[in-house]
């Protein structure tokens, strides 16, 4: 007698299952829309993946884990689409950085005019300074090429820092640091929030990701903390104070502050002297630190006299005024636009450290001054849940639910559903909830890789002197 094993019976697939792979389908059909050059129909089939994940989600899927990754690396994948404009918030999908205008010079050295010299020496008698100020054939060179060819950048500088100047200068204060300081600022970024380098430092005080970090200025994937001006600008307050209590000396501790205070603590030790200007003549220095204190010392010459050297003309941009708003649930900019009526360049502007425009659950969102209490009504009518990616939308005279339904990619019948209205045409300055398909991961912060690069940021322990002229050797890291 022969016995044969009975066929093993496959088990149907789960409900869950059964989504997920529709939703991968949808996905797939996604991604060839877009290469079709088809953005509404790569919108709509994106839009359906990720809805379709959300009921697996619901349904328990057997793996949980793997569940979670595809999730997250369609999402991503969506979030690289958007920046071409699939959707109507795309321009917000993915920070803007802009190249620190300072950066090249650095490297460089320019010629002296041999008629400054003698006038500046007088400037410098009547300027009051907590900044001790040094006048020299370097300093005098970038005097010099500010007046010239340099002179637009310095001025865009200044123009710009009319942003920030008011908040600086008390953060300042409050820290104990010169207020000529601020022109550190204006060599490491020309006060633009979202300026980023070579080395991969960012922000108006230009930190690294790690030593951000060392002084309280976290990274997730939306958001980042160095691109905050306020909590940058304390950050980098702290920094110098703590440089100074380091070195005892201002151009010194401006020195650490770009190329480290182990790079400088250790070209003291070799030559014994702890002064900024034998440093640079022994060359023991990085040639970009040794042009970046006279640099700041030129622009704050040149702004302290601005009437010698025709800026006394440049308007500063008005300080930036806002009302803050806490966000109690995840909320996209687009969303903050069609409720305040402001642009959404104007809100990016406003909240810089924002990466992907949306502000997470207790977030401090800026919005134009006096549209606050507004906009804290108006989020109440729209599910907390559904506030990072929902829109609302402004009927305009002539528009139906139809062409209002094909502008975000969705049918009538789906914003009627939301709006609980009859389908007749909406009446002109009506608001409208749009049920934009809910991106989950886009709200659940993640930490950011760390950028491995020379210039850093960090808080250094003070040391004590263990000879007159030589500072011994750092256990922090330069």
């Amino acid at each position: 007698m022969i016995l044969t094993q009975a066929p093993r019976l496959q088990a149907a697939p789960s409900d869950a299952e059964v989504l997920m792979g529709q939703a991968e389908r949808a996905f797939q059909n996604g991604k060839q829309f877009y290469q079709a050059n088809d953005p509404q129909g790569a919108r709509r089939e994106f839009d359906t993946a990720i809805s379709l994940m959300l009921q697996a989600s619901a349904s328990n899927p057997p793996n949980r884990e793997a569940f979670q990754s595809r999730l997250d690396e369609m999402v991503d994948t969506i979030h690289r689409y958007d920046v071409a404009g699939l959707g109507a918030g795309a321009d917000t999908d993915e920070a803007h950085f802009e190249k620190a205008p300072l950066e090249d010079i650095l490297q460089m050295t320019f010629p002296v005019d041999p008629r400054l010299k003698d006038r500046v020496k007088e400037e410098l008698k009547a300027t009051s300074s907590q900044l001790p100020l040094t006048v020299n054939d370097t300093v005098l060179g970038y005097i010099n090429y500010f007046s010239g060819r340099g002179r637009k950048t310095l001025i865009a500088g200044l123009e710009r820092a009319g942003r920030y100047r008011p908040m600086i200068r008390r953060v300042l204060q409050e820290e104990g640091v010169p207020q000529e300081l601020i022109f550190l600022a204006q060599a490491e970024s020309g006060f633009l929030p979202r300026a980023i380098s070579r080395k991969a430092a960012v922000g108006l005080w230009q930190f690294v990701a790690w030593r951000g970090r060392e002084y309280g200025l976290m990274q997730t994937r939306y958001t980042d903390d160095r691109l905050d001006p306020e909590k940058a600008t304390r950050a980098s307050a702290r920094h110098l104070h703590d440089l100074y209590n380091m070195f005892g000396d201002w151009y010194l501790a401006m020195a650490a502050y770009d190329c480290g205070p182990v790079t400088v603590q250790r070209a003291v030790e070799r030559t014994g002297y702890a002064d900024f200007w034998e440093l640079r003549a022994r060359h023991v220095l990085p040639l970009e630190t040794t042009n970046y204190v006279p640099i700041i010392l030129a622009m704050t010459i040149m702004e302290k006299n601005a009437a010698e050297y025709g800026l006394d003309n440049v308007v500063p941009d008005a300080p930036l005024e806002y009302d803050t708003v806490e966000a109690d649930a995840s909320t996209h900019l687009a969303l903050v636009a069609d409720l305040t009526g402001a642009p959404l360049p104007e809100l990016t502007d406003l909240n810089p450290a924002l990466l992907r425009g949306i502000a997470p659950a207790g977030y401090p969102l800026h919005v134009p001054k006096g549209t606050g209490t507004e906009l804290e009504a108006a989020l109440e009518l729209i599910p907390a849940d559904r506030r990072a990616s929902w829109r609302m939308h402004r009927v305009a005279p002539g528009e139906t639910l139809a062409s209002i339904g094909r502008h975000y990619g969705m049918s009538a019948q789906a914003i009627v559903a939301v709006n609980t209205m009859k389908p007749f045409p909406p009446e002109a300055g009506e608001r409208l909830l749009i049920p934009v398909a809910y991106h989950p991961s886009a709200v659940r912060p993640h930490v950011v890789h760390r950028h491995h690069a020379k210039r850093r940021r960090g808080r250094v322990r003070p040391l004590t002197h263990t000879a007159s002229n030589r500072l011994p050797r750092s256990t922090g890291g330069e």
